[in-house]
């Protein structure tokens, strides 16, 4: 198993780094708070660090001076969070190598996706996203992300058959197939409970995209984004 990135968050707003780190340990991912400039020296200075975001608890002087002493070449890719008025710091802040440079106030889920998408070009932390009608899927976490902001976790036997369905689009699939293919998770299972486990799935992803075809089983029907 791939080692758990890491994501330290340096002197982020306690209700902000309270919400991002759920967010991003929900992902699989490690997070460690340091809320002195002290603390993150020493956490900085241990290394095995993929990513830091820095708050704007801290003065744009003192997190460009963490950006000089720990960023560049083999060191941790670097998002400061500024205010809107600070575009000379946000400048420089660049300039210097930060990876990225977020005007606060902010969205938590935004500045998640801002992490996530520099953990994929480290080689770390790559999604799997399904994108259906009313939520994404990132397979990787087994999360669902609705649009209303919600989010839910799959099983891993809601994982195994949405997999399966992702790899046999527009394919029917007897419940032969599915008993075979994603079993379900306890040993009770019989025939008739694939309906069941088709309706859950159906509801937690709230999409129409699987369908029942009476008398011979189901069929996904992809979104237009997973035409050929």
């Amino acid at each position: 198993m791939a080692a758990r990135s890491v994501i330290a968050l340096v002197s982020v707003a306690e209700v902000v780094a309270t919400e991002l780190a759920d967010h991003l340990e929900r992902r699989g991912h490690d997070v460690h708070q340091a809320r002195q400039p002290w603390e993150a020296e020493s956490l900085l200075s241990g290394r095995g660090i993929d990513v830091v975001v820095v708050g704007d608890s801290l003065s744009q002087a003192e997190g460009r001076d963490l950006l000089r002493r720990h960023g560049g070449e083999g060191g941790p890719d670097f998002i400061l969070i500024c205010r809107p008025v600070d575009l000379v710091d946000k400048v420089l802040a660049l300039e210097l190598g930060a990876a990225d440079v977020v005007e606060s106030p902010l969205n938590v889920r935004e500045l998640a996706a801002r992490v996530g998408g520099l953990l994929s070009r480290r080689g770390r932390g790559s999604q799997e996203l399904i994108v259906l009608e009313n939520a994404t899927v990132d397979l990787r976490s087994a999360m669902v992300m609705h649009r209303s902001g919600t989010e839910e976790q799959l099983s891993p036997g809601q994982v195994a058959l949405l997999r399966l369905f992702l790899a046999s689009p527009r394919k029917v699939l007897t419940r032969d197939d599915i008993i075979a293919a994603a079993p379900a998770e306890n040993a009770d299972a019989f025939d008739r409970s694939i309906d069941s486990r088709i309706v859950r799935l159906r509801r937690k992803l709230d999409t129409e995209t699987i369908t029942t075809i009476r008398g011979a089983g189901y069929r996904f029907d992809p979104p237009r984004q997973f035409a050929d």
